[in-house]
């Protein structure tokens, strides 16, 4: 029998608290009944929402939190108050501590950041770490990294997030060699800022055994599949996520209202019910949410913060694929293969200029 995967909950955090982090994780126990969960947070709120999930309540431990980090501190302000005390860092230390495979919050992202790098520390290597996201493409799917970890980055720090996002990809899609692509405003090799062109000359020359780069890719190339994995600096790439999850609603709005203007659209809807569905299955950005924190020294996933039952649940389901899949090992293995050529190359260059 394999072995229980044990998560830990910060179950305060996000815009709902304990009301949907306890059905979003009964949720995810009736999918997956191999789960264990610890909850952080207070005890009194989360006992009630167990209440109607017994099933939940018997794989569960709950563990007192006094704070709860709002979505509005500050990240250093967060540290100060929270630290040790408050639900998410005390997730983030059942990791450290052994007692959790991974730490899931709907909290806010800087501090979760924050406490997380503290705590977990950094794998060797690797600066800061990163937020890879599971994107829904014409082609399936595509790990889409940074979309909101840190702002900004130099041509070695995306070579690195390529390297991170094609271990990822190869955890998720079962690929040897995934493709990688750089964001950026145009295919051509002159287009750009002076880091993404830097980041293509890097990654080429580096020749990599576990990636496959095919260069530049544009904004619709997400949406179409250009590649298994695209690589962005978290501005751009947590701009490009709300961009498509705002899209994503609006196109479901347009049609709900298209198929309710008239009689003639309303049985038109009847007929066609069950392909309307598959799209909305397709378009509903709760089947997709739960980002990876990756560079860690341990597994942490971030759930949107206004994510309802449905969307929490599926970021637990996350936290169990990459611990049932061992996406922390094989980042470790991608790295110690891939990063000291990486590690390398800064010295190489200086030593040619």
């Amino acid at each position: 029998m394999a072995q229980k995967v044990r998560i830990a909950l910060d179950a305060m955090g996000g815009d709902f608290g304990a009301s949907v982090v306890v059905p979003g994780a009964a949720r995810t126990l009736s999918r997956h009944p191999d789960v264990e969960f610890l909850m952080f947070g207070d005890s009194a709120l989360i006992a009630a929402q167990l209440e109607a999930h017994p099933a939940l309540k018997a794989v569960s431990r709950v563990c007192h939190a006094d704070i709860a980090i709002s979505m509005d501190e500050k990240p250093s302000q967060a540290l100060r108050r929270g630290r040790k005390s408050s639900s998410m860092w005390l997730a983030v230390d059942a990791v450290k501590k052994g007692e959790a495979d991974v730490a899931i919050s709907a909290g806010n992202t800087g501090a979760l950041m924050a406490m997380a790098r503290l705590n977990l520390r950094m794998l060797p290597g690797i600066d800061r770490p990163a937020l890879a996201a599971a994107w829904p493409t014409l082609r399936g799917e595509s790990v889409v990294l940074d979309v909101g970890a840190s702002i900004g980055g130099d041509a070695h720090h995306l070579a690195m997030l390529a390297i991170m996002g094609s271990a990822m990809a190869r955890v998720l899609f079962g690929l040897e060699r995934p493709t990688v692509g750089l964001l950026n405003i145009g295919v051509e090799e002159v287009k750009g800022v002076e880091e993404v062109r830097e980041a293509a000359e890097l990654l080429r020359a580096m020749n990599l055994s576990q990636l496959d780069f095919i260069g530049f890719v544009e904004g619709d190339g997400i949406g179409k599949g250009a590649a298994d994995v695209i690589v962005t600096e978290g501005f751009s790439g947590n701009i490009a996520l709300k961009t498509a999850e705002g899209t994503a609603r609006q196109i479901a709005e347009y049609l709900r209202s298209a198929m309710s203007r008239t009689w003639s659209s309303k049985l038109g809807y009847v007929f066609a019910r069950s392909a309307f569905k598959a799209l909305r299955d397709k378009m509903d950005p709760r089947k997709v949410n739960g980002a990876v924190f990756l560079g860690l020294n341990g597994v942490v996933i971030k759930s949107h913060g206004g994510a309802d039952v449905e969307g929490f649940a599926s970021a637990v389901d996350v936290g169990y694929d990459m611990v049932r899949y061992d996406l922390l090992p094989k980042i470790n293995q991608t790295l110690n293969r891939e990063g000291q050529a990486l590690s390398l190359e800064p010295a190489a260059q200086e030593a040619a200029s």
